[in-house]
């Protein structure tokens, strides 16, 4: 902890430049936040496009924002996206359909001036590994070829292998296993590093991205991918924890201890309605409340200016490419503070 933050002060006195990815959905919060805080963003990554096990690309862009871009002279990477674990591995195998998909990337940069595509393939079987990797290097080949560039976000892997409790032989099999980050840096021009949703609505209650989770993840990425090919993740939104109905999905009540994601105004709606104390974790960086709706308490994780800050300096203290926030409209206002205006 003393060595981060020593690096974090040297990167503040030297002040070491990054660049800021932020996400941005079809949402118009999205894309108002965008045209709002333009001059605070290096780099948009829109989720316009997704692809299925044929290679078919859809999407399009949206004119309003490709109007800013031009203007600004903003770097624009949209994703394609994909989160089928079938389809995956049809796309992931077949060579005719990874040249379709190739193809179409290629003309949509060209057509509408994209600097390039990144990738955002999850809910993949971690014996795809090897698969991913060669397609991953066989889209970025095709890319580069016409002078683009191809991102990719990954899960957060660290420490590399499952642990004991099933949710981790889960979060590993299904998420986390199938991204060899060395094979793919190798292939990439920027590999966004997903450092959020920690806890879910799969687990306990927790920070979306604890520092302690964050750092183990960033120190075993940089083992194996150049500093300046890696970007920090940060979530702007946060999650919401509830009783749900006993009964709900079968025959039987069950426990059904559940969340739901939730935004910036959302945040502020539910801490203003019930009085709730905010909090700040020392130990996870993170900023925390609960209240007590129907006699049973309710618990809210999320990012504000505080923890944004923290995250920021610490991409910055390392040497990072720069930062990758998801996601345009449901973040605190107050991050904003954190940023500088772009020349």
């Amino acid at each position: 902890m003393k060595k981060i933050l020593l690096l974090m002060l040297l990167a503040t006195t030297h002040g070491f430049a990054q660049k800021t990815l932020f996400y941005m959905t079809d949402h118009p919060d999205s894309v108002r936040d965008f045209i709002e805080h333009q001059t605070k963003i290096d780099i948009i990554v829109p989720t316009w496009y997704s692809v299925d096990e044929n290679g078919l690309v859809s999407g399009e862009p949206d004119p309003s924002v490709m109007r800013v871009v031009k203007q600004r002279h903003i770097e624009l990477f949209p994703i394609v996206a994909m989160f089928n674990k079938s389809g995956s591995h049809v796309l992931l195998t077949s060579e005719k359909a990874q040249d379709a998909m190739i193809r179409t990337l290629v003309a949509a940069c060209k057509e509408n001036g994209y600097d390039g595509f990144q990738l955002d393939l999850e809910n993949i079987a971690w014996t795809d590994r090897d698969a991913l990797s060669a397609t991953v290097k066989r889209i970025a080949d095709g890319m580069h070829k016409e002078h683009l560039q191809l991102q990719i976000a990954v899960v957060p892997n660290a420490p590399g292998y499952p642990g004991h409790s099933d949710f981790s032989k889960w979060i590993f099999s299904d998420w986390r296993g199938v991204f060899d980050l060395k094979a793919i840096s190798d292939s990439v021009d920027l590999l966004c590093l997903m450092t959020y949703d920690q806890h879910t609505r799969w687990t306990t209650p927790g920070p979306v991205g604890g520092w302690i989770w964050t750092n183990e993840n960033l120190e075993y990425a940089l083992k194996m991918v150049p500093r300046e090919k890696l970007s920090l993740g940060i979530a702007l939104y946060g999650y919401h924890w509830y009783a749900g109905n006993p009964e709900a999905g079968g025959k039987e009540p069950k426990p059904n201890v559940t969340a739901d994601y939730i935004g910036g105004k959302d945040v502020k709606t539910l801490q203003e309605t019930y009085g709730a104390q905010v909090q700040w974790d020392a130990q996870d960086h993170s900023t925390y409340f609960y209240f007590y709706r129907d006699q049973m308490r309710e618990w809210i994780f999320y990012t504000e200016e505080r923890g944004f800050r923290d995250r920021y300096d610490l991409a910055k203290a390392q040497h990072l490419q720069g930062i990758c926030a998801w996601v345009l409209g449901q973040e605190d206002p107050s991050i904003w503070n954190v940023l500088p205006e772009r020349k």
